[in-house]
């Protein structure tokens, strides 16, 4: 069903007894079960004030579409959303609403923040067909539910997002990436370590499958010189000579086309050596070693090869006979657990909102 309007959505939710599928782009393939409600009508720019570094989008806007109109203002999404259309060979186009329901978020993660530290507003339908509004469109404290928060990393379980008010920042003036070459993860770690504890402001840190590890720093350009100068004789590394490789580290590119599942750990990055160990050679880590990207062969239960890890697993890519067996979530703790089953009821008592998302 083709969604026309938030109301037309409050109509739906609330009329509605069995289970619906969520639909914005379209870029995660293969729909789940109940009836699928494509919400990429719900699409435009309410707002947008360069000058306050504020924009207001209904969920259904493609990123694209957001991410050029910020350019033109020399701005930008400090989160640097992902496009898994390559690595889950997919069609479709990114949307805001998907992006800030999954919360995913790119390389800057661990300097900038993540989606949800952008959002200062939502807009939103439950599974009862109630229209819920929370924050604003500046920054301030709140009271009771943070739904902002509540709702950025959801999947939209709790409820349908109609519309999203975004921080924005100004893009930054240069940007300079070096690369040390044939690292071991043990190793690559402790660089990526060194570059985030120094005081050069440091926005991207990743070690690619082969070995290869790469530093950003980003802002003016006499300080991205000096910067980048001295993390260079830091870390022995030489300057990327190459197109920019960061789109590929954030679209985890390594991985597109290739056979076998892909995994996502959030970890401590001092616990990255270890795990990746345990995984095997096609790893790529991201965030200085806190996000482990790991291809396996199909059907592997990379929770179980990694254990014991602290953290968080997430099945990115499988096949549907392996989903049946293997949750795509990290089992949560019974605390944690009662916490989200007694947030569902609240929001989403009929228990239609993406059932089965988990699998």
């Amino acid at each position: 069903m083709k969604i026309e309007s938030e109301q037309h959505l409050s109509d739906v939710l609330r009329a509605q007894a069995t289970p619906v599928w969520l639909k914005g782009g379209g870029t995660r393939g293969a729909a789940g079960r109940g009836e699928v409600l494509d919400l990429s009508g719900l699409a435009g720019v309410t707002l947008y004030e360069p000058e306050t570094l504020t924009l207001v989008a209904q969920a259904g806007t493609p990123i694209a579409v957001l991410q050029s109109l910020l350019a033109a203002q020399g701005q930008h999404l400090p989160f640097e959303p992902p496009d898994w259309r390559g690595l889950l060979n997919t069609s479709g186009s990114p949307s805001l609403g998907g992006v800030v329901a999954t919360n995913l978020s790119g390389p800057r993660r661990f300097q900038a923040g993540a989606v949800r530290d952008f959002c200062l507003g939502v807009r939103f339908v439950d599974g009862t067909g109630m229209r819920i509004r929370n924050g604003g469109r500046v920054m301030k404290n709140v009271t009771g539910y943070d739904l902002v928060k509540l709702m950025a990393g959801s999947w939209g379980r709790l409820g349908v997002l109609t519309e999203v008010a975004l921080k924005v920042l100004p893009t930054p003036v240069a940007v300079a990436t070096l690369v040390i070459p044939g690292l071991l993860p043990s190793v690559a770690v402790g660089r990526m370590a060194l570059a985030l504890g120094s005081p050069y402001d440091v926005s991207g840190a990743a070690r690619l499958p082969d070995g290869r590890v790469l530093i950003r720093v980003e802002g003016f350009e006499q300080s991205v010189a000096y910067r980048a100068g001295r993390l260079a004789e830091l870390l022995r590394a030489e300057s990327w000579a190459g197109d920019d490789p960061w789109a590929g580290v954030r679209d985890v590119a390594a991985f597109h086309g290739r056979a076998g599942d892909v995994w996502r750990f959030s970890a401590t990055p001092s616990d990255a050596p270890a795990i990746a160990a345990r995984l095997g050679d096609d790893i790529l880590l991201d965030w200085g070693g806190g996000l482990i990207w790991a291809l396996l062969p199909e059907g592997t239960d990379a929770r179980a090869l990694a254990a014991p890890y602290r953290g968080h697993a997430m099945l990115v890519r499988a096949a549907a006979k392996t989903r049946t067996g293997l949750a795509r979530f990290e089992p949560e703790a019974p605390s944690v657990a009662a916490l989200t089953a007694g947030l569902r009821a609240k929001f989403d008592p009929k228990g239609i909102l993406n059932p089965g998302l988990g699998n």
